[in-house]
Parts: C-alpha cells; sequence; structure tokens
C-alpha cells in the first residue's frame, strides 16, 4: 500500500518509510539513459551512410533504365541512355536548387549584418 493511502485512512506515516531512497551515484558512462552528445563526426558518418545507399539505389536505376531516348535541349539533339538523361537533369535541378539557396543565405547574411551595425 502506498503512503498516500495510508495517510488519507489515517494511519500513521513512519519517516523511515517515506523517505524515498537515494539513488545510487553510478558513473555517466556506465548509466543505461545518458544519451551521446551529437558531433560532427557523427554527423558526417550519417550522411555518408546515407549517400552510400541513395548511390546503390541509383546504380540499380540505371541499370535497369539502359533504353536509349531521343534528347533535345536548345540547339543540341542526340541520343543517350535514359538513366543518364534523367540523372544530367536530376543533377541540373541541383545544381539550380543550390545557386537560389546560396543566394538566399546570402541575402539574409547582408541583412543580418545591417542589423548588428
Amino acid at each position: 500500500m502506498s503512503n498516500h493511502l495510508r495517510t488519507a485512512q489515517g494511519a500513521p506515516v513512519d519517516s523511515a518509510t517515506t523517505a524515498s531512497p537515494k539513488p545510487s551515484a553510478a558513473p555517466p558512462s556506465t548509466s543505461p539513459t545518458t544519451r551521446v552528445p551529437h558531433t560532427r563526426t557523427g554527423a558526417a558518418w550519417f550522411g555518408i551512410c546515407a549517400a552510400a545507399l541513395i548511390c546503390v539505389v541509383l546504380i540499380v536505376f540505371m541499370l535497369q533504365n539502359t533504353r536509349s531516348v531521343e534528347v533535345t535541349f536548345l540547339w543540341m539533339h542526340g541520343t543517350l541512355p535514359l538513366a543518364l538523361a534523367l540523372l544530367i537533369a536530376g543533377v541540373g535541378v541541383a545544381i539550380l536548387t543550390m545557386v537560389v539557396g546560396a543566394a538566399r543565405i546570402t541575402q539574409l547574411r547582408r541583412l543580418s549584418r545591417r542589423q548588428r551595425h
């Protein structure tokens, strides 16, 4: 029976039974709930693992899409494997996204510097 019930029922409460036991002073490294801090090395490792998985998926995709397609872009005409054409388009979009993102970051840095001075 808990101490709350004893008090509620009017029974005397023994101070020895209500005192909470002191937690053992275990070193932080042996505690099962201690979390390892996030580090740049850990983030890099995670990024490398994610990139490796993406590369495996990309290789499988490219091996399954080897059919040639006709591609026309501005004044250029030619045939490429479908997977290569899609890869080039994807890289182009990624580069465009990075350019727009870099422009936005530059804009925000300039605004931040103006507000500080």
